[in-house]
């Protein structure tokens, strides 16, 4: 599997693509790859599954984190200073997740003076099963409105399509192949196909997106059975 080798990758992607648990996923990858890596989490828009509420999983993995609206204590739009850092410091590779709609693209404007310096890719995460992705037109359409308020131009398509729990290798297969559709559509390329590490095996040589194996951090206490639970508050206190 081949990582992100410019400085920075930012993504976008509507609410329920996977967007966090990728962005995530991706982090502790590059780092685990030997790399200094941070991940900002610029969500100002969606309180939930943001990637800050798994800082302590990152940093264990030597992730360093950013995070806006009072280092996530609280819900108000606040840009910290020292995300600024991202744009500047060339030794350490840089995961951004953005908000989870166009609107919330709108704050890579803050940072477009240093975006014009900075090596960076923008990736679009789709997932074939939410309704803002129902369709190739409407998918390009939201990309298209992504570029738009974000004032930067898209580089890559993620394809995560998924049903939580429910999730099978058919899914994958099917998301893969429309993302291969939303990309030729876009003239953007097919960075990877994402999924859980156990589908890996099921999956391989069918894709037409490199394959992106990732675990689950981004549960929320009421999705946990009561020995999932304790095992993942036993994570959290190592």
């Amino acid at each position: 599997m081949n990582l992100p080798e410019k400085q920075i990758t930012i993504l976008a992607g509507h609410y329920g693509t996977g967007k966090t648990e990728f962005a995530v996923n991706l982090a502790i990858a590059m780092a685990r790859d030997g790399r200094k890596t941070a991940l900002a989490d610029l969500d100002i828009i969606n309180p939930y599954f943001r990637s800050c509420e798994r800082s302590r999983e990152l940093e264990k993995a030597g992730v360093k984190v950013y995070m806006t609206s009072g280092r996530g204590k609280a819900d108000i739009p606040a840009l910290p200073p020292d995300i600024a850092s991202l744009f500047i410091d060339h030794s350490r590779q840089s995961v951004i997740d953005l908000g989870g709609d166009p609107a919330g693209a709108r704050v890579l404007g803050f940072y477009e003076p240093q975006l014009e310096e900075a090596d960076f890719d923008f990736w679009f995460v789709i997932n074939r099963n939410r309704p803002e992705n129902a369709t190739v037109g409407k998918t390009v359409h939201y990309l298209r409105q992504t570029q738009a308020m974000s004032r930067q131009d898209l580089t890559g398509i993620v394809n995560n399509t998924h049903l939580g729990r429910e999730t099978t290798a058919d899914d994958i297969l099917r998301g893969d192949e429309f993302a291969a559709q939303v990309a030729r559509a876009a003239g953007l390329p097919l960075i990877y196909t994402v999924g859980e590490r156990r589908f890996e095996q099921a999956l391989k040589g069918q894709l037409k997106g490199p394959f992106f194996p990732i675990d689950i951090y981004m549960i929320k206490p009421w999705e946990l059975s009561s020995e999932e639970g304790g095992h993942f508050a036993w994570l959290l206190e190592e």
